[in-house]
């Protein structure tokens, strides 16, 4: 026994913590970017309720405050037989926070979300206590029928360049347009210049969970969460297209979940 704590449960204990020291390490390093030609944040309210997610297996994610002590991200960034922080910077360095509860939606399957398929790619994170500097969004669904060149805002703290770790941790923003035939299962999202076909805005690795804002009358809202993302015409990589997950079909779900927390949206 070390310090009332078996061998094995201090060896577990100490790979846990060197995962999230790891994450910490990469996101307080990191320059003034992410998300693939993103910028800085358009508008107070929509820095202030994105957040970063870090897994005790070293990935890290985007996430976004629905209620004090309620976080919405997508469902594969949290898989189960891992423990999740949400990271702290109101004191000017990395702290963690405490995710006391974790709930995926039923409905998610991992295989169709890495096919780029449509699924339930949504979860909710419950926290202990509120996240320090930082606001609930409005929670809303996508204008029904969704236009193609429908123009939607994402903000996530992913990287600027994919495999590149240390340029993530910094909340940008990019304004996106849908592409295809955008619906309540999925929207897809490509650059308004590039459209898709060649190197431009998008999500990169860690936006993964990030939230889709729209306009509406009382202001931007929450319509999706970010799911995948692909590089020009579909190849691997980052600043071609973006996946959304749109909340139409599981709003009712996330509002039943936050109220079993005693959260009210």
């Amino acid at each position: 026994m070390l310090g009332g704590m078996s061998a094995n449960r201090y060896f577990c204990a100490m790979k846990f913590a060197a995962a999230f020291i790891a994450a910490l390490m990469l996101l307080s390093s990191a320059p003034a970017f992410a998300i693939v030609g993103g910028g800085a944040p358009s508008t107070e309210g929509v820095a202030r309720s994105v957040v970063t997610i870090v897994g005790s297996r070293g990935n890290f994610c985007t996430g976004s405050l629905i209620a004090p002590k309620v976080v919405l991200t997508a469902a594969h960034c949290v898989p189960s037989g891992a423990e999740y922080r949400i990271v702290d910077n109101s004191s000017g360095q990395p702290a963690l926070q405490a995710v006391r509860s974790v709930a995926i939606h039923p409905a998610f399957r991992m295989d169709a979300m890495l096919a780029h398929r449509a699924t339930a790619d949504v979860a909710l994170l419950q926290l202990d206590t509120p996240v320090k500097g930082k606001a609930p969004a409005i929670l809303g669904m996508p204008n029904i029928p969704i236009a193609v060149g429908g123009r939607f805002t994402v903000a996530g703290i992913g990287v600027t360049v994919r495999g590149d770790g240390k340029s993530g941790g910094t909340i940008r923003v990019v304004g996106l347009v849908a592409s295809g035939k955008p619906g309540t299962l999925q929207i897809r999202l490509v650059d308004p210049v590039g459209q898709g076909t060649r190197a431009g805005l998008g999500a990169c690795t860690g936006d993964s969970g990030a939230p889709v804002f729209e306009a509406k009358p009382d202001g931007l809202a929450i319509v999706g969460v970010v799911s995948w993302s692909t590089g020009p015409n579909g190849s691997d990589g980052c600043g071609g297209m973006t996946g959304v997950t749109p909340l139409t079909l599981y709003r009712d779900w996330l509002l039943q979940t936050a109220r079993q927390w005693g959260a009210g949206l």
